[in-house]
Formats: C-alpha cells, sequence, structure tokens
C-alpha cells in the first residue's frame, strides 16, 4: 500500500449525557478530572480502544485489518506468528529478520500502521514502530461535575447475601453505585504525519478514510449503561499540502474557538455551545468539515 502524501491535523468534539465517558478505575471509575480546573478528561488510550473496536466491527475478517491490542491473545504469541509467516528462525534472527517482522506487523495490523507499537518483547521481537496517528487527552470545554447516584441492586451473586438482604417484605435493599456528568461537551486533538506514514507504516489513503469514519462512529456501537449517549457532534480536518506541513498545529486548532452561548450558566445540550470557526485560509492548508 503506498503512504498518504499529507500531513493532517484534526479536531473531534463529543459529548456525553448522564453518562460516564472514561472512569478512572483508581478512584472508583468515577468520571476523569482536572484537579486543578475540574475540567473533564478521556484519555488518548480510551479514544484509540474506540476506533479499535469500530475497525475490527466493519473489517473483520478482512486481511490486513487485524487489531494487535486486544484481548485474544498475548502480544509475544502474535510476534511469534510474524516469525513463523516470514519464515525466520528466532534463534538466528539478525536485524534485517527483525526488519521484516515488523513490516508484517504493519502490513497485517490497522492499529500499528495507525498508532505504531513497542514489538520488542519476548525471543520474537518485531522492533519498535512509530505511529503516524496520535490523539491528546480530550478535555471538557466547561467544569464537569460528576454525580455518584446510588441504585438499587436486584440480583445478588451469593444466596447468603441474598437473604441477608431481604427486608421483612421480602424486597431487596442491597445498594449500589453509579457515576454519571449530568452534561458535558469534550474537545479532542490529533494528528496524521504523512513523514512517519512513510518511513515507519506505510498508512494509506484507505487507513485514512477508515480514520476518519472510525471517529465519527466511534461511540455508535459503544453504548453501555455507563455511555449510552456519547454522540461525536463534529470532526474538523486540516490537510495540508505537503507531508512536512504548511503552518505549526497551535495555529489551525486556535482557529476553532467553543463558547457558551449568552444566558446559559449550566450547560445540558450541544445546542448551549458555539462552534466558531475561523475560516480565514491559510495557504497550502485546507479545511474539512467531515461532519
Amino acid at each position: 500500500m503506498e503512504a498518504i502524501k499529507n500531513r493532517y491535523e484534526f479536531v473531534v468534539l463529543f459529548d456525553v449525557e448522564n453518562g460516564n465517558p472514561n472512569g478512572d478505575p483508581d478512584a472508583g471509575n468515577a468520571p476523569r478530572t482536572d484537579a486543578e480546573t475540574g475540567l473533564g478528561i478521556v484519555t488518548d488510550v480510551c479514544l484509540k480502544r474506540k476506533i479499535r473496536n469500530y475497525v475490527e466491527i466493519v473489517k473483520e475478517g478482512e486481511p490486513a485489518y487485524n487489531i494487535l491490542i486486544k484481548t485474544d491473545r498475548s502480544l509475544n504469541d502474535k510476534f511469534a506468528e510474524a516469525y513463523e509467516k516470514k519464515g525466520i528462525d528466532a534463534k538466528k534472527k539478525n536485524a534485517d529478520d527483525i526488519a521484516a517482522a515488523r513490516e508484517y506487523m504493519c502490513s497485517n495490523y490497522y492499529d500499528v500502521r495507525a498508532f505504531g507499537a513497542v514489538m520488542s518483547t519476548g525471543s520474537n521481537p518485531c522492533g519498535i514502530v512509530r505511529g503516524p496517528v496520535q490523539l491528546n487527552f480530550a478535555r471538557s470545554i466547561d467544569p464537569v461535575f460528576p454525580q455518584e447516584m446510588t441504585i438499587t441492586r436486584q440480583a445478588i451473586t451469593d444466596s447468603d447475601k441474598f437473604k441477608e438482604n431481604l427486608d421483612k417484605n421480602g424486597v431487596l435493599t442491597e445498594m449500589g453505585k453509579k457515576n454519571i456528568v449530568p452534561y458535558a461537551l469534550y474537545r479532542a486533538e490529533g494528528y496524521v504525519s504523512a513523514m512517519l506514514a512513510q518511513k515507519e507504516t506505510s498508512f494509506s489513503e484507505a487507513d485514512l478514510e477508515l480514520l476518519w469514519d472510525a471517529l465519527i462512529n466511534m461511540f455508535e456501537h459503544d453504548h453501555s449503561a455507563a455511555r449510552g449517549k456519547v454522540c461525536v457532534r463534529k470532526l474538523i480536518i486540516f490537510k495540508h499540502e505537503s507531508p512536512l506541513g504548511k503552518a505549526p498545529s497551535v495555529i489551525l486548532f486556535d482557529k476553532i474557538k467553543i463558547s457558551k452561548r449568552p444566558g446559559v450558566e449550566y450547560p445540558r445540550s450541544y445546542g448551549d455551545y458555539i462552534v466558531d470557526i475561523d475560516r480565514e485560509e491559510i495557504p497550502g492548508v485546507e479545511l474539512i468539515e467531515k461532519l
């Protein structure tokens, strides 16, 4: 596959209503927040997981679109498969063999082509790949106010606990907790490097279009009790006319301003915000709205 020839930056806006977009296991799965500002946080790892899950759904079984980072097999087993497919003897491997194994991983695993991977573990190392696609932490536009809701549990696993939690009317009284954010609009920023695509992974135009589709639909197949209404609202892309790019990413990101509508103190919907895009042209950079 021929690698992309243009550099890109992109901005994704998504919101959550009465849900938990990214719980922190060290804080009882409470929504992640910046302790100083109170702004909500969704990690890059969380967003990449959504992209991987979408790609796996739409490309399941297709060659070149396997997913490396998943819980089906150990990573070392997958690295060993690369050696087997390439006919490499792990005991006699050299730098060229490792490069061949790395190329196999890039060709067969979408997330390696996109995000890169550290594949130097075990007795069948496949090297280290720097991925052309990277994302920052998503951050909410305004401070969030996570709420811990008390819920009643109607299904108890242990029979003794079942009897203990029945009240005098035979009603279960065991309680549970659920963490939610009433509403928040999040902004995530990302990068696609044509230079790394060309030098490292051969991330192609077809791969790029799949990335845009995945960003738009990454929450559509991820609904759950905790993430019942998480929606992507906008995907704004800056396409450079060259691999090196024509403007610093920070200048492009600053062209997108988001603010609350006048009179709105506590936003509770996407309509409570104004998304202002500075459309003044920058030579060599095209602004594209996918959503």
